[in-house]
């Protein structure tokens, strides 16, 4: 009996709970913050910086032959993603029937009555429908992107100038890139600064579900697809001794589009998505669990002018970074191609927590105890963890690791069970370190935040 009360406690406790979305007011003064409507010309900025990449990779000239291949698979990776946007509406009726049950009818006030009306919910409905597009429309770009670099790729490979080969995948990487993160801001700083306030914070909640709704299903059907088309061609492959690139196989294309269905659709909508939903997050939070409204103000205007200023800082790396590769490789006949994404990843982190520590001195440096610093370091580790943990990926997938060179000797000599059991050795050692890597940025991070924030 003491169990089953302690369990019938345990499922009251969020009854007690006093935060909800209707306690997600965005300040009618964040309006009034003109440095953020700035943020629009930046975030219009990189759009453009995004197309831009695009039309120059387009210009690059490719074999005929080479750009009906790239065709063929942009038009089966279009029927893809058809299918998937029909799979997305079906998950749409239900979840949401969900949102709209949610805000119509169990949101009431502390006289019983509907906080959003039907005006409000409409409009909740109508953010989780532009999050969903948003997921699905920069993976309709990722596609489009990709199956315009791969054939000059491929084509700029016959000329035997490695720079090319570096600079054309890095050109539409950053299109992708730039293009999904500047459209994220835009529509967030929308909700933000012209959606009122009472609707806001729902808002936000409803544009982080439709965004999580389309990123899961491409990011998981699109993992699924891909493998399956990888598992056909390698049957071809074992069972018909053609080739697993061969184009006799039938399955070189399937396998073509599921690359791009397994890595480009899914991590594209999963990095709308993630950006995304971990704004709404720092937004609930800084609403729930600050009361002054100046200085929920405050503390909104710095994170979003953060976000905007990374815009920058990402262009002007790479910039940088190109400059700087060209320079030194603009004549050379082999190229490691590590070492130019490394800087890259470098100089952007680099750069990217020198301008965190100043943006946060001038925007927040009047907060009580210096608080801009321990803000600055939390930032900051995240963004260090960005250019550690590839380097600890690096230590057990590059080429020159000792790891996969270990991999490659247990292949040779015990074959394929000591070739798996080595896998397996190698991936609980990277398991194990990139786990350190965490908890170590995360105590550093704790350890910054014990310095002042709990007297906010």
């Amino acid at each position: 009996m003491k169990k089953i009360l302690s369990l019938m406690a345990l499922f009251a406790v969020p009854l007690l709970a006093t935060a909800s979305e209707a306690d997600l007011i965005i300040p009618e003064g964040i309006k009034n913050q003109t440095i953020l409507y700035y943020g629009f010309l930046i975030t219009i900025a990189g759009l453009l910086f995004g197309f831009y990449q695009f039309v120059q990779v387009k210009k690059i000239r490719a074999h005929q032959s080479m750009l009906d291949v790239a065709q063929v698979i942009f038009e089966t990776s279009k029927t893809y993603l058809i299918q998937q946007g029909k799979f997305i509406l079906i998950l749409f009726a239900f979840i949401g029937t969900a949102v709209a049950f949610y805000f119509g009818f169990l949101s009431k006030d502390a006289n019983g009555e509907n906080i959003f009306g039907v005006a409000g919910v409409l409009m909740i409905l109508g953010w989780t429908v532009l999050g969903i597009l948003g997921s699905y429309g920069v993976a309709w770009f990722g596609i489009r992107m990709n199956t315009l670099a791969n054939s000059r790729m491929a084509f700029a490979s016959l000329e035997r100038k490695p720079i090319k080969l570096l600079n054309i995948p890095l050109n539409a990487g950053m299109s992708i890139g730039v293009v999904l993160i500047s459209l994220e801001l835009i529509m967030m700083l929308i909700i933000l600064m012209f959606v009122p306030g009472e609707y806001a914070g729902a808002s936000f909640i409803g544009f982080a579900i439709g965004e999580s709704l389309g990123a899961s299903a491409l990011r998981i059907a699109g993992g699924i697809f891909t493998k399956i088309a990888d598992i056909g061609s390698d049957l071809m492959k074992v069972i018909f001794k053609i080739g697993e690139d061969d184009p006799r196989n039938p399955g070189t294309i399937a396998d073509c589009v599921g690359d791009n269905a397994g890595d480009s659709v899914g991590p594209t909508a999963d990095g709308f998505e993630t950006y995304g939903v971990t704004g709404v997050a720092l937004i609930s939070f800084i609403l729930l669990a600050i009361t002054d409204a100046s200085l929920q103000i405050q503390l909104l205007t710095w994170i979003f002018v953060m976000r905007i200023l990374m815009i920058i800082t990402s262009i002007v790396s790479f910039w940088i970074n190109g400059a700087i590769t060209n320079a030194k490789y603009s004549h050379a006949d082999e190229l490691d191609f590590e070492k130019p994404l490394t800087s890259l990843v470098w100089i952007t982190s680099l750069l990217s927590m020198a301008v965190t520590f100043i943006a946060s001195y001038f925007l927040i440096g009047d907060l009580n105890n210096g608080l801009w610093i321990p803000l600055s370091i939390i930032i900051s580790a995240g963004t260090l963890g960005a250019a550690l943990i590839p380097e600890f990926t690096k230590l057990f997938t590059s080429p020159k690791s000792t790891h996969v060179r270990e991999v490659v000797e247990a292949s040779k000599e015990g074959g394929a069970s000591l070739n798996i059991l080595s896998g397996l050795v190698a991936g609980n050692f990277s398991a194990f370190w990139q786990g350190m890597v965490f908890f170590f940025l995360m105590f550093v991070a704790y350890k910054a935040s014990n310095y002042g924030l709990g007297d906010i």
